[in-house]
């Protein structure tokens, strides 16, 4: 077992202390708990907080839905699965369909806000208890709750917000949804404090650093257009030098390259067993993979799963001639299984391509039958190339320095060509161009995609079905709305 901060060992002790914040409920704060352990009988100790720490991150995982989701509602992939009725909700959304009663919304809704949730707990009793270390386990709970916030925030707009103490029953009538630019303020503050007080190496593996706060921030502040504060927060991250791109793109998305110099933020994975499709939030392993699987496949290297999030030809041909990204990023299964004597079936929407980085591969042979609900593939949130890239993306618009714009975007392209007879000359409007089909067909498969469309106003010109002034964002799930009695209204045009 990897020794990381998600270890099931660890989570187990956790239960009857977490029952407050049940995360398999749908909703935000509608479900009364059976009981719940008070402050004076927790956070006695630098055990009760490490516990407490480790439960805020065990929510990670569950943004396997919004990785996966970000490609699915972009030009990069169709929804695929079995049929037209296979996970509904991932197929109205990637038909621009989608309604305030799409389920797997609610899923991404419910489960950020648990993770905002626990960080809050462990924030509003941060000071009952003295001990080392305890400065950096702030930082850290402050770094995750800016990464659910900013998962919020980018997903459905203005939402509820508290900071230092737990939603409880009735705020949803009386708490206000925050404007964005409130929403950002707070998780500017939380980045901010967390690079103050974090060290770039973490004490455990999976930990939050110093880098990966400084990243999140600069990407926040991408998000507004916030170009200098972005350049300079990024360029920051850059000049420590303390991570590097690895010479073998290929090596990133395997077991061995987890956690490796070019990741500044990763969520962690295991292969424990736990969940089922009644609870996939339960997993300790990475949903997405397995549902992005070749479906009914028998062969070397990768196994079989469910045939979603499948690339279109339009998202394969933006590879130019000679990258070396192509081949890690898509599989031609027909290619593929002329050469190695693979076998699969073909499901709905098949296009011949699957996202290569995070197709289950094969484990041991002593590996439990889990129905590809536990797949141990770590989701790569921040890599140092995405650092770079939007550093290179806001000295350029920002008008700040186009050179050194094209310096951090070569960088990544003379890693992709292996040489570097392929650098880019261009500046002003034609560089950005350049900047935004790097990050295309760098992060592809990665899940930012759709997002890195609507915040650079491209999306409607991109995304079939897309409605300017309504699919920026995703509607609030139907039942917030009416247990908010009218405290909440739905966002535009939904």
């Amino acid at each position: 077992m990897k020794n990381k901060i998600v270890n099931k060992t660890v989570l187990a002790g956790l239960i009857t202390l977490l029952v407050f914040f049940n995360s398999c409920s749908d909703d935000f704060v509608e479900v009364a708990p059976e009981y719940s352990i008070d402050s004076e009988n927790y956070f006695n100790s630098e055990v009760d907080y490490y516990n407490a720490l480790v439960a805020a991150y065990d929510l990670l995982q569950t943004t396997y839905a919004n990785a996966i989701l970000g490609e699915i509602a972009s030009d990069n992939t169709l929804c695929g699965g079995e049929s037209a009725t296979d996970v509904t909700g991932w197929q109205q959304i990637d038909d621009m369909i989608h309604t305030p009663t799409n389920s797997n919304l609610s899923d991404i809704w419910g489960w950020m806000f648990a993770g905002v949730q626990r960080t809050n707990y462990f924030m509003e009793f941060k000071d009952k208890t003295d001990f080392e270390g305890k400065e950096e386990m702030i930082g850290e709970i402050r770094f995750l709750r800016a990464y659910y916030y900013f998962e919020l925030v980018k997903w459905f707009g203005p939402v509820p917000m508290k900071v230092d103490e737990r939603f409880k029953l009735g705020d949803e009538t009386t708490i206000p949804r925050s404007p964005v630019s409130d929403v950002y303020a707070q998780i500017e503050s939380d980045l901010v404090y967390a690079a103050s007080v974090l060290p770039y190496s973490p004490a455990q593996t999976g930990r939050a650093t110093k880098g990966a706060a400084q990243a999140l921030l600069g990407k926040a502040y991408l998000y507004q257009d916030k170009f200098q504060e972005a350049a300079a927060v990024l360029d920051q991250v850059i000049q420590d030098g303390y991570y590097s791109l690895v010479s073998n793109y290929n090596t990133i998305f395997e077991s061995t390259g987890e956690n490796g110099p070019e990741s500044v933020f990763e969520v962690q994975y295991t292969d424990i067993e736990g969940a089922g499709f009644g609870c996939l939030q339960c997993s300790e392993g990475n949903v997405a993979v397995g549902f992005s699987g070749v479906r009914g496949y028998e062969g070397p290297v990768f196994t079989s799963g469910f045939s979603f999030n499948v690339p279109v030809q339009e998202a394969v041909v933006e590879f130019e001639t000679g990258d070396h990204r192509k081949d890690v990023t898509i599989l031609d299964i027909a290619d593929w299984a002329d050469s190695t004597g693979a076998t699969y079936t073909t499901g709905y929407e098949h296009t011949g391509y699957f996202n290569r980085k995070y197709l289950p591969r094969k484990r041991s042979e002593f590996a439990q039958p889990d129905l590809n609900l536990t797949n141990p593939n770590n989701y790569r949130a921040i890599r140092y190339s995405d650092v770079l890239l939007m550093a290179a993306e806001a000295y350029n618009r920002g008008g700040l320095d186009d050179s050194k714009a094209q310096d951090y975007l070569n960088t990544v392209r003379a890693r992709a060509f292996g040489d570097q007879n392929h650098n880019v000359t261009l500046s002003g409007a034609a560089l950005t161009d350049a900047i935004f089909h790097e990050r295309r067909v760098e992060l592809m498969g990665e899940g930012h995609r759709f997002f890195d469309l609507v915040r650079t106003n491209r999306a409607a010109q991109e995304i079939d079905g897309f409605e300017a002034g309504k699919n920026e964002i995703f509607p609030i799930p139907q039942e917030e709305i009416e247990y908010s009695g009218g405290n909440w209204t739905q966002n535009p045009n939904y």
